[in-house]
């Protein structure tokens, strides 16, 4: 990048005398730019030429010339971001501004929130951590999951309005009779992000290709085959009844992207950027249902300096403040719930600890206070007190504390709070005599865990999504935590009994039967919740449409930012 280098070597002009006069000579200045004295001259000229300095040199070989500065660097990069971002080149933005780490926060602070450019609205969100690929099936973290439903789109999706799920790509879906047979009648104005329709041989071959990894095929277990009926309509057969199916294919699990190009989607926003320093999405002008009201929604990503130079935003992912670190203190609530989600903790069956003992751990965990003593902000999590709403936890009759083995091991894995809650339970055990090994897997889920047969216990993280109850269902399915916590006799009683779960075609009766499958799991202590999250979103006046959804985000197509006239200009948003 050129102006980069011609940058540096302002930089380096400057520093000298930090932007006071100077009587210098060409050779001192070409040693400061590490140059020759004939480049330096050729630099001088084309930075006078900028309006950057003013050079008056003297006649004669060795002579002092005067040198004097217009502006400042910290205002040549600044211009030089403005220039480049409307120009569109955002890698070129991000890194003049890692020029100067120490004052990235005053260099971004007119770039980033919520903008109208060159008369298109404009998100800009400072992101404290890259983000994984968006890979098709699980994804571990909630940005991506969220970041895959603005791109994406399914047969189906999901409506926070509602209890069930609603049409996306197809219109509507019809069962049969005996529930072996959905069709799903797709939409004739479907295009993908290239602009190209969408073909329903496409589906099914992108359906078929989600079908191929382990836990999808958990998943769709019941699926026996898909096959395209006419130019507009998938047929599902099964060979069982799954009155789930709706619910499977509305979870970001099941999002279909192009079969051939796995970037590609039918959700309201495209990808137009993916790298490790900036992801930037823009709106679909063909999606098929609302469209969007923002242009583009971009993720600046710097790791290093977010929470030195750019503030307490990012103080806790589950906390979201839009608005800059001098103006957090007068920023007002939008939107806040508890989250159905929750840390859990599991306790391995037919291991070390025998169920009596396993009960009494839970209950000295849900008893003791420890969770009320986590050393951590007390607006940040509640404990748990059923495992969702209206599904209590076991009440097991007191006995007195049982011996405990001479040493347990326990494995956990992210969030933060986990590290800590791993620590206050290993000294508790100690005070008991019992020895807790602590070893920390460096993720979001279990997946390539090579730590879990040593558990004895566990501890992680479950996201719930809008579909509480239909989430639990697929959580009990597809995550190979199970087959680690429960005997391989109990597995299969499991699935047999999830099985069963799903040939309800009544949802309130399919609720009910996974109900009783969780009030037996947490009856046998084989997994208890420990806490759920408090989402929050804070926003100054002038940013519109926030609210909460299941994951704590906001749905960016529903957000919106008044014209400049209206708004004063723009509105500023930093997002964790």
């Amino acid at each position: 990048m050129r102006l980069l280098n011609r940058l540096n070597q302002f930089q380096r002009l400057w520093q000298a005398s930090e932007g006071d006069p100077q009587a210098v000579t060409v050779a001192e200045l070409a040693a400061r730019c590490f140059c020759s004295e004939r480049h330096v001259r050729t630099l001088l000229r084309q930075l006078e030429q900028e309006g950057w300095l003013r050079w008056r040199a003297q006649p004669g070989r060795g002579k002092r010339g005067e040198l004097t500065f217009m502006v400042s660097p910290q205002t040549v990069r600044a211009g030089m971001m403005e220039t480049v971002l409307r120009q569109g080149q955002h890698h070129n933005a991000l890194t003049l501004a890692q020029l100067a780490s120490g004052q990235l926060r005053q260099l971004l602070h007119p770039f980033l929130g919520g903008q109208w450019h060159n008369d298109t609205p404009t998100l800009r969100i400072p992101y404290y951590r890259p983000l994984e690929p968006l890979t098709p099936g699980f994804l571990p973290g909630r940005a991506e999951q969220h970041l895959a439903r603005q791109i994406f789109s399914g047969l189906t999706r999901f409506n926070p309005q509602s209890a069930r799920p609603e049409g996306d790509m197809a219109h509507h879906w019809h069962v049969s009779p005996d529930g072996l047979s959905w069709r799903f009648y797709l939409r004739p104005t479907l295009h993908w992000h290239n602009h190209e329709p969408v073909d329903a041989a496409q589906l099914q071959r992108r359906l078929q290709q989600l079908l191929e990894p382990d836990a999808l095929r958990q998943l769709f277990a019941s699926v026996k085959s898909i096959t395209v009926e006419h130019t507009h309509c998938l047929r599902v057969d099964l060979i069982r009844p799954d009155y789930w199916l709706a619910w499977r294919f509305a979870s970001h699990c099941s999002y279909l992207a192009h079969p051939d190009e796995a970037t590609l989607g039918c959700g309201p926003f495209r990808l137009a950027a993916f790298t490790p320093d900036l992801v930037r999405i823009e709106s679909h002008d063909l999606y098929h249902l609302n469209h969007p009201l923002l242009k583009a929604v971009e993720y600046w990503i710097t790791p290093d300096l977010f929470d030195s130079a750019l503030g307490t935003s990012c103080r806790h992912p589950v906390q979201i403040a839009i608005g800059q670190q001098e103006e957090l203190q007068h920023l007002r609530p939008v939107s806040n719930s508890i989250s159905l989600g929750f840390c859990y903790l599991g306790i391995r069956q037919n291991g070390r600890l025998s169920r009596t003992q396993a009960r009494w751990l839970m209950q000295l965990i849900h008893r003791s206070g420890m969770i009320d003593a986590l050393p951590l902000d007390e607006h940040l999590i509640t404990p748990s007190n059923e495992l969702l709403p209206g599904w209590e936890l076991p009440e097991w009759p007191d006995e007195p504390p049982p011996p405990l083995p001479p040493s347990l091991t326990l494995v956990y894995h992210l969030p933060v709070e986990l590290p800590v809650m791993a620590r206050q339970l290993q000294a508790f055990l100690a005070q008991r005599g019992c020895c807790l090994t602590l070893h920390f897997h460096n993720a979001k889920n279990w997946d390539g865990c090579a730590l879990l047969p040593q558990a004895d216990i566990v501890m992680g993280d479950r996201l719930i999504g809008e579909a509480p109850e239909y989430t639990l269902e697929q959580w009990l399915r597809c995550d190979p935590l199970w087959r680690h916590l429960l005997t391989g006799p109990q597995r299969a009683h499991l699935d047999a009994t999830l099985d069963a779960v799903q040939s309800h075609p009544d949802d309130r009766g399919r609720n009910a039967a996974l109900r009783q499958v969780w009030q037996t799991l947490m009856h046998d202590a084989v997994i208890t919740p420990l806490f759920n999250y408090r989402y929050q979103i804070s926003a100054p006046p002038g940013v519109n449409g926030i609210e909460l959804n299941a994951l704590g985000w906001f749905d960016f197509s529903r957000a919106w930012l008044p014209p400049p006239q209206e708004a004063g200009g723009r509105g500023d948003a930093a997002l964790p």
